[in-house]
Protein backbone atom coordinates (compact mmCIF):
# COMPACT_ATOMS: atom_id res chain seq x y z
CA UNK A 1 0.00 0.00 0.00
CA UNK A 2 1.06 3.56 -0.65
CA UNK A 3 0.50 6.44 1.67
CA UNK A 4 -2.66 7.94 0.18
CA UNK A 5 -5.17 7.87 -2.63
CA UNK A 6 -3.60 8.48 -6.02
CA UNK A 7 -6.44 8.27 -8.53
CA UNK A 8 -9.58 10.11 -9.53
CA UNK A 9 -12.75 8.91 -7.84
CA UNK A 10 -14.66 6.11 -9.52
CA UNK A 11 -18.19 4.79 -9.01
CA UNK A 12 -19.18 1.20 -8.23
CA UNK A 13 -22.90 0.43 -8.29
CA UNK A 14 -24.27 -1.73 -5.51
CA UNK A 15 -25.71 -4.01 -8.16
CA UNK A 16 -22.12 -4.82 -9.17
CA UNK A 17 -20.65 -5.18 -5.68
CA UNK A 18 -20.83 -8.96 -5.77
CA UNK A 19 -18.32 -8.82 -8.62
CA UNK A 20 -15.77 -7.44 -6.15
CA UNK A 21 -16.36 -10.27 -3.68
CA UNK A 22 -16.13 -12.88 -6.43
CA UNK A 23 -12.89 -11.40 -7.78
CA UNK A 24 -11.31 -11.49 -4.35
CA UNK A 25 -12.40 -15.08 -3.78
CA UNK A 26 -11.07 -16.02 -7.21
CA UNK A 27 -7.66 -14.65 -6.27
CA UNK A 28 -7.54 -16.82 -3.17
CA UNK A 29 -8.51 -14.18 -0.61
CA UNK A 30 -10.72 -14.97 2.34
CA UNK A 31 -12.91 -11.89 2.52
CA UNK A 32 -13.46 -10.71 6.09
CA UNK A 33 -15.95 -7.97 6.83
CA UNK A 34 -18.86 -6.79 8.97
CA UNK A 35 -21.76 -9.14 9.57
CA UNK A 36 -24.41 -9.76 12.21
CA UNK A 37 -23.52 -12.10 15.05
CA UNK A 38 -23.96 -12.48 18.80
CA UNK A 39 -26.19 -9.44 19.05
CA UNK A 40 -23.60 -7.12 17.51
CA UNK A 41 -21.92 -6.19 14.25
CA UNK A 42 -18.82 -8.38 14.19
CA UNK A 43 -16.15 -9.30 11.66
CA UNK A 44 -16.38 -12.62 9.88
CA UNK A 45 -16.18 -14.35 6.47
CA UNK A 46 -18.21 -12.76 3.65
CA UNK A 47 -19.23 -14.68 0.57
CA UNK A 48 -22.19 -12.61 -0.56
CA UNK A 49 -23.51 -9.08 -0.15
CA UNK A 50 -26.35 -10.74 1.75
CA UNK A 51 -23.85 -11.39 4.58
CA UNK A 52 -23.45 -7.65 5.20
CA UNK A 53 -25.52 -6.00 7.99
CA UNK A 54 -27.73 -4.17 5.51
CA UNK A 55 -30.32 -1.96 7.19
CA UNK A 56 -28.74 -2.23 10.66
CA UNK A 57 -26.91 0.30 12.80
CA UNK A 58 -25.45 0.44 16.30
CA UNK A 59 -26.44 2.56 19.27
CA UNK A 60 -23.50 3.28 21.54
CA UNK A 61 -22.72 5.19 24.72
CA UNK A 62 -20.52 4.63 27.73
CA UNK A 63 -21.21 1.07 28.87
CA UNK A 64 -23.92 0.64 26.23
CA UNK A 65 -24.19 -1.08 22.84
CA UNK A 66 -27.36 -2.09 20.99
CA UNK A 67 -28.28 -3.13 17.48
CA UNK A 68 -31.01 -0.98 15.96
CA UNK A 69 -32.84 -1.20 12.65
CA UNK A 70 -32.25 1.72 10.30
CA UNK A 71 -34.95 3.45 8.31
CA UNK A 72 -33.04 2.62 5.12
CA UNK A 73 -31.01 -0.29 3.73
CA UNK A 74 -27.51 1.19 4.08
CA UNK A 75 -24.83 -1.51 3.95
CA UNK A 76 -22.23 0.23 6.14
CA UNK A 77 -24.49 2.50 8.20
CA UNK A 78 -22.87 1.78 11.55
CA UNK A 79 -19.65 2.63 13.37
CA UNK A 80 -17.40 -0.02 15.00
CA UNK A 81 -18.29 -3.05 17.05
CA UNK A 82 -16.56 -5.11 19.74
CA UNK A 83 -14.03 -6.70 17.39
CA UNK A 84 -11.04 -5.30 15.53
CA UNK A 85 -8.81 -6.50 12.71
CA UNK A 86 -6.00 -7.38 15.09
CA UNK A 87 -7.65 -10.75 15.75
CA UNK A 88 -6.66 -11.77 12.20
CA UNK A 89 -3.13 -10.35 12.15
CA UNK A 90 -2.28 -10.92 15.82
CA UNK A 91 -4.57 -13.86 16.68
CA UNK A 92 -5.73 -14.50 20.25
CA UNK A 93 -3.77 -17.77 20.17
CA UNK A 94 -0.71 -18.47 18.01
CA UNK A 95 1.36 -21.66 18.06
CA UNK A 96 5.03 -20.69 18.12
CA UNK A 97 6.83 -24.02 18.25
CA UNK A 98 6.41 -27.66 19.14
CA UNK A 99 8.63 -30.11 21.04
CA UNK A 100 8.43 -33.87 20.71
CA UNK A 101 10.19 -36.53 22.75
CA UNK A 102 11.73 -39.23 20.60
CA UNK A 103 13.86 -41.98 22.17
CA UNK A 104 14.39 -39.92 25.28
CA UNK A 105 15.50 -36.80 23.38
CA UNK A 106 13.43 -33.69 22.92
CA UNK A 107 13.33 -32.24 19.43
CA UNK A 108 12.04 -28.69 19.00
CA UNK A 109 10.92 -27.08 15.78
CA UNK A 110 9.03 -23.93 14.77
CA UNK A 111 5.32 -24.36 14.23
CA UNK A 112 4.50 -24.60 10.56
CA UNK A 113 1.01 -23.34 9.84
CA UNK A 114 -0.39 -22.02 6.55
CA UNK A 115 -0.47 -18.22 6.32
CA UNK A 116 -4.02 -17.03 5.58
CA UNK A 117 -4.59 -14.58 2.75
CA UNK A 118 -7.13 -12.02 3.96
CA UNK A 119 -9.03 -9.24 2.23
CA UNK A 120 -10.37 -6.90 4.90
CA UNK A 121 -13.58 -5.17 3.77
CA UNK A 122 -15.04 -2.27 5.73
CA UNK A 123 -11.95 -0.96 7.54
CA UNK A 124 -12.67 2.46 9.06
CA UNK A 125 -10.23 5.37 9.27
CA UNK A 126 -9.51 4.85 12.98
CA UNK A 127 -8.87 1.18 12.24
CA UNK A 128 -6.41 2.05 9.48
CA UNK A 129 -4.58 4.10 12.10
CA UNK A 130 -4.68 1.12 14.46
CA UNK A 131 -3.16 -1.11 11.78
CA UNK A 132 -0.37 1.44 11.37
CA UNK A 133 0.24 1.40 15.13
CA UNK A 134 0.50 -2.37 15.20
CA UNK A 135 2.77 -2.26 12.14
CA UNK A 136 5.15 -0.10 14.18
CA UNK A 137 5.11 -2.66 16.97
CA UNK A 138 5.29 -5.91 15.01
CA UNK A 139 6.88 -4.98 11.66
CA UNK A 140 9.04 -1.90 12.09
CA UNK A 141 10.51 -2.51 15.53
CA UNK A 142 13.94 -3.92 16.31
CA UNK A 143 12.39 -7.40 16.58
CA UNK A 144 9.77 -7.96 13.85
CA UNK A 145 7.22 -10.65 14.57
CA UNK A 146 7.32 -13.15 11.67
CA UNK A 147 3.76 -14.38 12.24
CA UNK A 148 2.37 -10.85 12.03
CA UNK A 149 4.59 -9.82 9.13
CA UNK A 150 3.51 -12.75 6.95
CA UNK A 151 -0.19 -12.15 7.55
CA UNK A 152 0.09 -8.39 7.13
CA UNK A 153 2.04 -8.51 3.87
CA UNK A 154 -0.58 -10.74 2.28
CA UNK A 155 -3.58 -8.76 3.49
CA UNK A 156 -5.54 -6.50 1.15
CA UNK A 157 -7.38 -3.58 2.76
CA UNK A 158 -10.64 -2.15 1.44
CA UNK A 159 -11.61 0.77 3.64
CA UNK A 160 -15.02 2.37 4.08
CA UNK A 161 -15.38 6.03 5.04
CA UNK A 162 -17.65 6.75 7.98
CA UNK A 163 -20.86 8.57 7.10
CA UNK A 164 -22.06 8.70 10.71
CA UNK A 165 -20.45 8.80 14.14
CA UNK A 166 -21.32 7.37 17.54
CA UNK A 167 -21.35 9.48 20.71
CA UNK A 168 -18.28 7.51 21.79
CA UNK A 169 -16.16 8.46 18.74
CA UNK A 170 -13.31 10.95 19.16
CA UNK A 171 -11.12 10.19 16.14
CA UNK A 172 -10.94 13.88 15.24
CA UNK A 173 -9.06 14.52 18.50
CA UNK A 174 -6.51 11.86 17.58
CA UNK A 175 -6.22 12.99 13.92
CA UNK A 176 -7.18 9.52 12.74
CA UNK A 177 -10.53 10.09 11.02
CA UNK A 178 -13.29 10.00 10.08
CA UNK A 179 -11.93 10.27 6.50
CA UNK A 180 -9.74 7.44 5.23
CA UNK A 181 -6.63 9.11 3.86
CA UNK A 182 -3.88 6.47 3.77
CA UNK A 183 -3.08 2.85 4.46
CA UNK A 184 -5.67 1.29 2.13
CA UNK A 185 -5.74 -0.42 -1.24
CA UNK A 186 -9.27 0.76 -2.05
CA UNK A 187 -11.55 3.12 -0.12
CA UNK A 188 -15.33 3.38 -0.50
CA UNK A 189 -17.88 6.03 0.44
CA UNK A 190 -21.41 4.68 0.47
CA UNK A 191 -24.24 6.44 -1.36
CA UNK A 192 -27.81 5.24 -1.77
CA UNK A 193 -27.22 3.23 -4.95
CA UNK A 194 -23.48 2.66 -4.96
CA UNK A 195 -20.03 3.65 -3.78
CA UNK A 196 -17.57 6.37 -4.69
CA UNK A 197 -14.24 4.55 -4.90
CA UNK A 198 -10.67 5.78 -4.37
CA UNK A 199 -7.51 3.87 -5.25
CA UNK A 200 -4.72 3.82 -2.68
CA UNK A 201 -2.11 1.37 -3.96
CA UNK A 202 -0.84 -0.41 -7.10
CA UNK A 203 -2.57 -3.56 -5.91
CA UNK A 204 -5.79 -1.60 -5.53
CA UNK A 205 -5.39 -0.19 -9.02
CA UNK A 206 -4.99 -3.68 -10.47
CA UNK A 207 -8.16 -4.81 -8.70
CA UNK A 208 -10.11 -1.71 -9.74
CA UNK A 209 -9.17 -2.31 -13.39
CA UNK A 210 -11.18 -5.54 -13.26
CA UNK A 211 -14.28 -4.00 -11.73
CA UNK A 212 -17.26 -2.55 -13.64
CA UNK A 213 -16.45 1.05 -12.66
CA UNK A 214 -17.46 4.36 -14.15
CA UNK A 215 -15.98 7.80 -13.46
CA UNK A 216 -17.79 9.34 -10.52
CA UNK A 217 -19.93 12.31 -11.51
CA UNK A 218 -19.54 15.71 -9.89
CA UNK A 219 -22.82 15.16 -8.05
CA UNK A 220 -21.71 11.77 -6.75
CA UNK A 221 -18.43 13.28 -5.54
CA UNK A 222 -20.32 16.08 -3.79
CA UNK A 223 -22.72 13.61 -2.19
CA UNK A 224 -19.81 11.51 -0.97
CA UNK A 225 -18.07 14.58 0.48
CA UNK A 226 -21.31 15.62 2.22
CA UNK A 227 -21.72 12.13 3.68
CA UNK A 228 -18.18 12.18 5.06
CA UNK A 229 -18.66 15.69 6.45
CA UNK A 230 -21.83 14.53 8.20
CA UNK A 231 -19.81 11.99 10.19
CA UNK A 232 -17.33 14.64 11.31
CA UNK A 233 -20.11 17.01 12.33
CA UNK A 234 -21.67 14.33 14.52
CA UNK A 235 -18.53 13.85 16.64
CA UNK A 236 -19.14 15.47 20.02
CA UNK A 237 -16.61 13.70 22.24
CA UNK A 238 -13.13 15.22 22.44
CA UNK A 239 -9.79 14.49 24.04
CA UNK A 240 -7.36 17.38 24.49
CA UNK A 241 -3.97 15.93 23.57
CA UNK A 242 -1.72 18.99 23.97
CA UNK A 243 0.69 18.34 26.83
CA UNK A 244 -1.11 15.10 27.68
CA UNK A 245 2.01 13.02 28.23
CA UNK A 246 3.44 15.54 30.68
CA UNK A 247 0.08 15.93 32.44
CA UNK A 248 -0.26 12.22 33.16
CA UNK A 249 3.35 11.51 34.06
CA UNK A 250 3.47 14.50 36.40
CA UNK A 251 0.49 13.26 38.40
CA UNK A 252 1.12 9.59 38.98
CA UNK A 253 0.17 9.82 42.65
CA UNK A 254 -2.95 11.90 42.39
CA UNK A 255 -5.94 10.56 44.41
CA UNK A 256 -8.07 10.47 41.26
CA UNK A 257 -6.42 7.16 40.38
CA UNK A 258 -8.03 5.71 43.51
CA UNK A 259 -11.41 7.10 42.49
CA UNK A 260 -11.19 5.45 39.08
CA UNK A 261 -10.00 2.21 40.66
CA UNK A 262 -13.10 2.17 42.87
CA UNK A 263 -15.21 1.94 39.69
CA UNK A 264 -12.94 -0.22 37.53
CA UNK A 265 -13.62 -3.98 37.60
CA UNK A 266 -10.21 -4.86 36.12
CA UNK A 267 -12.16 -7.07 33.72
CA UNK A 268 -9.80 -6.35 30.76
CA UNK A 269 -12.69 -5.56 28.39
CA UNK A 270 -11.01 -2.34 27.30
CA UNK A 271 -7.80 -4.10 26.29
CA UNK A 272 -9.63 -6.94 24.52
CA UNK A 273 -11.70 -4.61 22.30
CA UNK A 274 -8.87 -2.11 21.76
CA UNK A 275 -7.51 -2.35 18.19
CA UNK A 276 -3.94 -1.53 19.28
CA UNK A 277 -3.39 -3.30 22.64
CA UNK A 278 -0.99 -6.20 22.16
CA UNK A 279 -0.08 -7.59 25.60
CA UNK A 280 0.47 -11.32 25.47
CA UNK A 281 1.73 -14.24 27.50
CA UNK A 282 3.19 -17.61 26.56
CA UNK A 283 1.77 -20.98 27.56
CA UNK A 284 3.10 -24.48 27.09
CA UNK A 285 0.46 -27.11 26.42
CA UNK A 286 1.30 -30.80 26.79
CA UNK A 287 -0.52 -33.84 25.47
CA UNK A 288 -1.81 -36.39 27.98
CA UNK A 289 1.24 -38.62 27.62
CA UNK A 290 3.70 -35.80 28.13
CA UNK A 291 5.48 -36.67 24.91
CA UNK A 292 4.60 -33.58 22.91
CA UNK A 293 4.45 -29.94 23.94
CA UNK A 294 3.26 -26.88 22.06
CA UNK A 295 4.34 -23.36 22.99
CA UNK A 296 1.55 -20.89 22.29
CA UNK A 297 1.28 -17.13 22.52
CA UNK A 298 -2.06 -15.97 23.90
CA UNK A 299 -3.62 -12.57 24.42
CA UNK A 300 -3.18 -11.20 27.91
CA UNK A 301 -3.93 -7.89 29.57
CA UNK A 302 -2.15 -5.50 31.90
CA UNK A 303 -5.40 -5.57 33.92
CA UNK A 304 -4.82 -9.21 34.83
CA UNK A 305 -2.99 -9.40 38.19
CA UNK A 306 -0.71 -12.25 37.09
CA UNK A 307 0.49 -10.31 34.06
CA UNK A 308 2.93 -8.36 36.26
CA UNK A 309 4.13 -11.39 38.23
CA UNK A 310 7.91 -11.24 38.70
CA UNK A 311 10.08 -13.63 40.79
CA UNK A 312 7.55 -14.35 43.49
CA UNK A 313 5.51 -11.17 43.58
CA UNK A 314 3.16 -8.92 41.64
CA UNK A 315 4.47 -5.59 40.40
CA UNK A 316 0.96 -4.13 40.10
CA UNK A 317 -1.13 -5.79 42.78
CA UNK A 318 -4.08 -3.36 42.87
CA UNK A 319 -6.54 -1.96 40.35
CA UNK A 320 -5.22 1.57 40.86
CA UNK A 321 -1.77 0.66 39.57
CA UNK A 322 -3.15 -1.46 36.72
CA UNK A 323 -5.51 1.22 35.42
CA UNK A 324 -2.75 3.82 35.76
CA UNK A 325 -0.39 1.57 33.79
CA UNK A 326 -2.93 1.15 31.00
CA UNK A 327 -3.88 4.82 30.64
CA UNK A 328 -0.39 6.27 30.94
CA UNK A 329 1.05 3.71 28.55
CA UNK A 330 -1.73 4.22 26.02
CA UNK A 331 -1.63 8.01 26.05
CA UNK A 332 1.88 8.90 27.23
CA UNK A 333 4.75 6.43 27.11
CA UNK A 334 3.54 4.82 23.89
CA UNK A 335 4.95 7.97 22.26
CA UNK A 336 8.35 7.17 23.78
CA UNK A 337 8.30 3.60 22.51
CA UNK A 338 6.68 3.89 19.09
CA UNK A 339 6.51 7.58 18.21
CA UNK A 340 2.72 7.75 18.30
CA UNK A 341 -0.21 7.53 20.66
CA UNK A 342 -1.61 4.08 21.41
CA UNK A 343 -5.15 5.46 21.12
CA UNK A 344 -6.91 6.03 17.79
CA UNK A 345 -10.18 7.45 19.15
CA UNK A 346 -12.45 4.57 18.13
CA UNK A 347 -14.32 4.66 21.47
CA UNK A 348 -14.54 0.89 21.89
CA UNK A 349 -13.10 0.98 25.41
CA UNK A 350 -15.86 3.41 26.39
CA UNK A 351 -18.78 1.45 24.91
CA UNK A 352 -17.62 -1.93 26.19
CA UNK A 353 -16.64 -0.93 29.71
CA UNK A 354 -19.31 -2.55 31.94
CA UNK A 355 -19.31 0.43 34.29
CA UNK A 356 -18.94 3.08 31.57
CA UNK A 357 -15.49 4.46 32.41
CA UNK A 358 -14.64 7.06 29.78
CA UNK A 359 -10.94 7.81 29.33
CA UNK A 360 -11.73 11.21 27.80
CA UNK A 361 -13.54 12.23 30.99
CA UNK A 362 -10.78 10.85 33.21
CA UNK A 363 -8.18 12.88 31.31
CA UNK A 364 -10.42 15.95 31.46
CA UNK A 365 -10.60 15.51 35.23
CA UNK A 366 -6.82 15.49 35.55
CA UNK A 367 -6.56 18.53 33.29
CA UNK A 368 -9.19 20.48 35.22
CA UNK A 369 -7.46 19.72 38.52
CA UNK A 370 -4.12 20.80 37.04
CA UNK A 371 -5.67 24.06 35.88
CA UNK A 372 -7.07 24.67 39.38
CA UNK A 373 -3.65 23.98 40.89
CA UNK A 374 -2.00 26.47 38.54
CA UNK A 375 -4.66 29.07 39.33
CA UNK A 376 -4.12 28.66 43.06
CA UNK A 377 -0.40 29.24 42.60
CA UNK A 378 -0.93 32.73 41.25
CA UNK A 379 0.24 35.53 43.57
CA UNK A 380 -2.68 36.72 45.66
CA UNK A 381 -4.84 33.73 44.80
CA UNK A 382 -5.67 33.25 48.46
CA UNK A 383 -4.11 32.29 51.73
CA UNK A 384 -3.55 28.80 50.34
CA UNK A 385 -1.13 30.23 47.77
CA UNK A 386 1.76 30.27 50.23
CA UNK A 387 1.39 26.60 51.11
CA UNK A 388 0.92 25.74 47.45
CA UNK A 389 4.08 27.64 46.56
CA UNK A 390 6.01 25.69 49.16
CA UNK A 391 4.54 22.27 48.36
CA UNK A 392 4.13 22.45 44.59
CA UNK A 393 0.52 21.24 44.91
CA UNK A 394 -2.92 22.77 44.66
CA UNK A 395 -5.81 21.99 47.04
CA UNK A 396 -6.71 19.07 44.81
CA UNK A 397 -3.35 17.46 45.58
CA UNK A 398 -2.52 17.40 41.89
CA UNK A 399 1.04 18.12 40.88
CA UNK A 400 0.82 20.20 37.73
CA UNK A 401 4.44 20.14 36.74
CA UNK A 402 6.78 17.92 38.77
CA UNK A 403 7.54 14.60 37.06
CA UNK A 404 7.46 11.33 38.98
CA UNK A 405 11.20 11.08 39.49
CA UNK A 406 11.19 14.47 41.19
CA UNK A 407 8.63 13.49 43.82
CA UNK A 408 9.79 13.75 47.47
CA UNK A 409 12.17 10.98 48.57
CA UNK A 410 12.77 9.22 51.84
CA UNK A 411 15.96 7.64 53.10
CA UNK A 412 18.40 6.32 50.51
CA UNK A 413 16.51 8.24 47.84
CA UNK A 414 13.55 5.86 47.82
CA UNK A 415 10.05 7.20 47.08
CA UNK A 416 7.95 7.82 50.14
CA UNK A 417 5.58 4.90 50.91
CA UNK A 418 2.38 6.79 50.10
CA UNK A 419 3.75 7.83 46.72
CA UNK A 420 5.72 4.81 45.55
CA UNK A 421 4.57 2.20 43.08
CA UNK A 422 4.50 -1.28 44.54
CA UNK A 423 8.02 -2.43 43.63
CA UNK A 424 9.78 0.87 43.29
CA UNK A 425 10.78 2.95 40.34
CA UNK A 426 10.63 0.06 37.86
CA UNK A 427 6.83 0.10 38.13
CA UNK A 428 6.50 3.60 36.75
CA UNK A 429 3.58 3.58 34.31
CA UNK A 430 4.66 2.60 30.87
CA UNK A 431 7.53 0.42 32.05
CA UNK A 432 7.33 -2.92 30.36
CA UNK A 433 6.39 -6.13 32.09
CA UNK A 434 8.67 -9.08 31.36
CA UNK A 435 5.61 -10.89 30.05
CA UNK A 436 4.92 -8.40 27.29
CA UNK A 437 4.99 -9.69 23.75
CA UNK A 438 8.17 -9.73 21.65
CA UNK A 439 9.12 -6.40 20.18
CA UNK A 440 7.10 -4.48 22.73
Amino acid sequence: MVDQATADEQYLAKADFQVLLDLLAGEGYEVIGPTLGEGAIVYGPLRSVADLPRGWTDEQEAGHYRLVRRNDEAWFGFVVGPQSWKQYLFPPRTRLLTAKCEHGTWKMQPAEEPVPKYAFLGVRACELAALDVQDRVFMHSAFPDPHYVQRRQQALVIAVNCTQAAPTCFCTSMATGPRCRQGFDLALTELAEGFVLEIGSPRGRELAARLPLAPASEQQCRDAADARAQAEQQITRHLATAGLRELLLSNLNHPHWDEVAARCLSCANCTMVCPTCFCSSVEEVSDLLGEQIARERVWDSCFNPQFSYVHGGLVRHNIRSRYRQWLTHKLATWHDQFGTSGCVGCGRCISWCPVGIDLTQEVAGFRAAADRALFDRRPGAGEHAASVSGQGRGPSGLSASRPFLQQPRGEAGRPLPDEAPELGQSDAPGSESPRSTEGR
